[in-house]
């Protein structure tokens, strides 16, 4: 092939392959490629295997990006049919367990797509036998991603070198406009005063019984404070319980799952996650874009997003009296949440989908060159 490039004309087929399509980062992060691709240049398509996991599914089909579901426990051969029929270029996968799955099916089955991967989470994270799956195949990538270089670092050293990082991002311009939302959801949330406000799946690693002991500290230490806990899970009905039980249930709204979440952090005054494990967290990234002060933990790739006292504050992982110190710290020094708020919208440049997207993209048009 000759230029640097693919024709203008040549449109480059990209298949999506996710384990599942509810609100969780990774998912979200394909959505934001989405809404950022070259669409002149690239189709994309996208395929899931959790019926249950379906909240995305209405987004990317308003984009016109088709959506397929494969479940059933022969979804690792409708899987491989799909591509080779389907005439994909690239296949782009979000799981460690179906990559390592499609790798060993390219080689049985003979299909001639290329294979990109994303690591969005810490190896320490996967199960033993999908680390060892993911060592003995990741060879046969053709390009592996991981979101932060934390991710990167935890990764096998005998494959770590082939390891890219990508910061990737969220629609900057899009999540910004919605600041002017403040106050009509504030309206609509009944909410005064000084907010902190939480977007996390319930899932053990977000921590929630720790946030849960820090509020229960600085509640008692300042009675102005409320808290908004956005998010779903098999633990929200328990959390719920838990608020009741500690009579915090006229300062803490637990919203549950939310459609419009990053609408709804534009009536936090300060921006929280109590994790313990990350890779580098969307609702971080959406934070930053609102201009929100963050106090997380240094869990993951936080660090690389959150600097502390620069545009935010961080604690140790598990460090519940230190979250709440920050929080009351941030609602008694208003002069510091101001230059931390100041500080967070600046940063947020660093994670535009736009930037990362045309990365990605890039990378796809380089494997097309080198089998040109």
């Amino acid at each position: 092939m000759n230029g640097e490039f693919p024709s203008e004309s040549s449109e480059i087929k990209v298949l999506h392959v996710v384990k599942g399509l509810g609100p969780g980062g990774a998912e979200r992060l394909i959505v934001n490629q989405v809404l950022e691709r070259d669409a002149d240049r690239f189709s994309y398509e996208v395929v899931y295997l959790l019926d249950y996991k379906d909240h995305l599914v209405p987004l990317l089909e308003e984009e016109g990006v088709p959506v397929t579901l494969l479940d059933g426990p022969r979804w690792p051969l409708t899987l491989a049919a799909h591509v080779r029929d389907g005439g994909f270029d690239v296949v782009h996968v979000h799981s460690p367990v179906v990559a390592a799955t499609l790798r060993s099916l390219r080689l049985l089955r003979g299909f001639s797509a290329h294979i990109v991967t994303t690591e969005h989470n810490r190896w320490p994270r996967h199960h033993p036998l999908t680390r060892a799956a993911n060592r003995a195949t990741y060879r046969f990538d053709d390009v592996t991603i991981a979101v932060s270089d934390e991710v990167r670092e935890s990764v096998s050293p005998r494959v770590r070198d082939q390891v890219q990082v990508i910061h990737h991002g969220i629609p900057l311009r899009s999540v910004q406009d919605l600041t002017a939302c403040r106050a009509d959801v504030r309206q609509e949330l009944g909410l005064r005063g000084f907010v902190v406000g939480i977007v996390a799946n319930f899932r053990p690693e977000k921590a929630h019984d720790v946030f849960l002991d820090a509020v229960t500290m600085a509640a008692t230490a300042d009675p102005t404070i409320h808290w908004v806990v956005v998010g779903q899970g098999p633990g929200l009905a328990a959390f719920r319980q838990a608020v009741h039980d500690a009579g915090l249930g006229e300062r803490v709204t637990v919203t549950g799952y939310r459609a419009d979440a990053t609408r709804v952090m534009t009536s936090f005054d300060v921006f929280t996650l109590s994790s313990r494990h990350e890779g580098l967290p969307v609702s971080v990234m959406e934070a930053l874009a609102l201009g929100l002060p963050v106090v997380a933990t240094r869990a993951g790739g936080i660090p690389e997003a959150v600097t502390h006292e620069g545009n935010g504050l961080l604690v140790a992982i598990d460090d519940a009296a230190t979250l709440a110190d920050s929080w009351i710290r941030l609602l008694r020094e208003p002069e510091l949440r101001a230059q931390l708020a100041q500080a967070a919208a600046s940063t947020a440049s660093r994670f535009d989908a736009g930037v990362s997207t045309k990365e990605i993209e890039l990378a796809y048009r380089r494997l097309m060159i080198g089998s040109g």
